[in-house]
């Protein structure tokens, strides 16, 4: 639009020049003693523009001569910035690809054009994973070093990378000390670099540590609320093995959990056993309740008869009172009766509620404690059948009852 602009301004200009000419009949003497020029005033206006574009396109001419070095110069670092930006993408496409010694080569070259620090620091991230995936472990270091020297301010870009590449080899100590060295430097700790400080400490048994960070990767919405879940499970489960060996330990951890996690029927199942190896029946007994009377599992109810020292008899006042009206034909809650009322010798109620069980859901340790119950009330033919009937069913399913 702006070149039909000029043309038509040209064009005009032409017209009104050629109709002004036409009607012009003026001249110009110039005297330049001993001469004395006379032309006409066309002739002086023609000879005018035209002295006016030569100069023009002169003074053009030796302006580009002029800047015809800074030009070439420009290009020049034009196109390297071209080459060199062609090579961080190869290397970078290579990697993701799989192709690490492509992708090592490709990073190499593009260091060699020294770009901006950014454009550095990716290069020689990308060279120090292709040569650790290739388990070239000495260039990796080098690349390391290198981008230390080379883009020191990009200080989160190489501790990530070691801390990573460190956890790769199992040496957790030393990458928790990058991490450390990365969280002293930071305002906000990256939600990466929590990921993999997470990692270290899964490896390197710190349990509390561990569900810290769990939380705060849940605030920031690093982990869905199953996978959350499991791994406050898993901290948990390892930090009841740390403190089984003391009751005062184990129970204070414990009382310190969150209620809500107390719920959790694998997490009350673990403490519960925990604490019957450690001979605390009572405290046991209580996880168990609370954990049942929130939310029912078969399997939990099944321990609740495996640490008989203590009041029994309240033991089956309250299962019978709070559970057995509510599951009357679960087999496990019925067994469980029938271990407790075995254990008191109220004979006529546990056989009740073991053929309850078995009615419901054959079990080996059921006819195992028939066996058991017959025997002590002089039925020796039944207890020899429900021996027999155990056996076989021990034998088709060696987990029953486990």
């Amino acid at each position: 639009m702006k070149q039909a602009f000029w043309l038509l301004a040209l064009c005009t200009a032409a017209v009104v020049m050629a109709l002004a000419a036409k009607h012009n009949s003026g001249y110009v003497l110039l005297v330049v003693q001993p001469y004395r020029i006379e032309l006409s005033l066309n002739m002086l206006v023609v000879l005018l523009v035209a002295l006016f574009f030569i100069g023009y396109f002169a003074v053009r001419l030796a302006s580009i001569t002029l800047r015809l070095p800074t030009e070439v110069h420009k290009f020049r670092m034009r196109r390297r910035h071209e080459a060199a930006h062609v090579a961080m993408l190869n290397g970078i496409k290579a990697f993701l690809e799989g192709r690490y010694a492509k992708a090592e080569k490709a990073a190499a070259t593009a260091l060699k054009f020294k770009e901006s620090s950014v454009a550095i620091a990716i290069n020689t991230v990308i060279a120090a994973r292709s040569a650790h995936e290739l388990t070239k472990y000495s260039q990796r270091d080098e690349f390391i070093d290198m981008l230390e020297n080379n883009a020191p301010k990009e200080m989160a870009l190489r501790l990530v990378t070691k801390a990573e590449l460190l956890l790769d080899e199992h040496h957790y100590e030393e990458a928790l000390k990058v991490l450390h060295t990365l969280h002293t430097t930071e305002k906000h700790q990256h939600t990466a670099a929590l990921r993999l400080e997470l990692k270290a400490q899964q490896q390197s048994n710190n349990w509390d540590k561990v569900l810290d960070l769990v939380d705060q990767l849940t605030k920031r919405s690093a982990f869905d609320k199953t996978l959350a879940e499991e791994l406050r499970c898993h901290a948990h489960l390892e930090n009841f093995k740390n403190r089984a060996w003391s009751t005062q330990s184990l129970h204070q951890y414990w009382k310190s959990m969150p209620s809500v996690e107390k719920e959790n029927s694998k997490l009350a199942s673990s403490a519960a056993q925990a604490h019957i190896a450690l001979g605390d029946c009572v405290t046991a007994h209580q996880i168990i309740e609370q954990s049942l009377d929130k939310q029912w599992n078969s399997e939990l109810v099944k321990i609740y008869a495996d640490c008989l020292e203590g009041n029994v008899i309240r033991q089956i006042e309250y299962a019978e009172t709070w559970w057995l009206k509510f599951y009357p034909n679960d087999t496990y809650l019925l067994l469980t009766l029938g271990k407790l009322c075995f254990q008191c010798e109220l004979w006529g109620k546990a056989q009740n509620y073991l053929e309850s069980s078995i009615s419901v859901e054959p079990n080996h340790e059921t006819h195992l404690l028939l066996a058991q119950l017959n025997e002590k009330i002089g039925k020796p033919e039944l207890a020899r059948d429900h021996y027999r009937k155990g056996l076989e069913l021990a034998l088709q399913r060696p987990g029953q009852g486990k």
